[in-house]
């Protein structure tokens, strides 16, 4: 399956060499710390049914993507998304994700998850507000220690779970339309502008900020709210009672 769009080429990765390429691709956005993810793993589950994808331009790579198959038939789990740091504000992640959604329904998932830290302002705009994608699952550091640009803070890290037949996220395929409307009551739940920034230039507010918004989170989520939305101008979660 291949897509084309205003000079973008997305399509699954076709060759050891471009799996290869993949590898180093990895480090280029996650750090040289940050263990990437093998290609001959890759292959191997590429053959098995899961999906490795590109974003290119002028034969150069790009974004990456990388789901496999789960116990259930019809979800996929979505492990990696990067767009090159030099290639990003062209929309490729929302390209990306929107490849990957008539990828899997083409075969007969319905349901992409994957997870993602909660407190990158970039990554809660896609996932929740652009994708519709929605989360009532949290993992307190879930990878562990890690490196690269995730180093330094416990790896909390959220499950979206994305409905790819679902109304929200239909009518998020015209990127011209608003959101839908949460309802009035709705929980807000603040996150940092520019979490990244604070990794670089103020860890102990890094760490605070971390702990703050799990507590408000994990509370949230047992008392049965889920978030539905994703505020960009407040920079809030946006929950209701399921």
């Amino acid at each position: 399956m291949k897509v084309e769009q205003s000079g973008i080429t997305i399509r699954e990765l076709n060759s050891v060499t471009e799996l290869k390429r993949s590898e180093r691709f990895q480090k280029e956005v996650w750090g040289e710390d940050d263990p990437s993810d093998n290609s001959d793993i890759m292959l191997a589950i590429q053959h098995e049914g899961g999906l490795v994808a590109g974003a290119f331009k002028d034969g150069r790579m790009l974004g990456f993507l990388f789901g496999f198959p789960t116990s259930q038939p019809d979800a996929q789990h979505s492990h990696r998304l990067a767009v090159h740091p030099d290639s990003r504000g062209m929309g490729l992640g929302a390209k990306l994700k929107w490849y990957q959604r008539d990828w899997c329904l083409q075969r007969g998932i319905n349901v992409v998850r994957w997870t993602y830290d909660p407190l990158r302002r970039i990554n809660a705009s896609l996932n929740i507000a652009r994708l519709g994608a929605t989360a009532g699952i949290y993992h307190e550091d879930y990878y562990g220690e890690m490196e690269g640009i995730n180093a330094g803070v416990p790896s909390d890290r959220l499950v979206a779970e994305w409905h790819l037949n679902a109304p929200e996220v239909v009518q998020r395929l015209d990127p011209s339309v608003a959101q839908p409307h949460v309802p009035e009551g709705s929980l807000k739940i603040t996150i940092p502008a520019d979490f990244a920034g604070l990794l670089s230039h103020d860890m102990d507010k890094a760490i605070s900020e971390r702990l703050r918004v799990r507590e408000e989170l994990t509370t949230a989520f047992k008392a049965g709210y889920r978030i539905v939305g994703f505020d960009v101008d407040t920079c809030a979660y946006l929950l209701i009672q399921q």
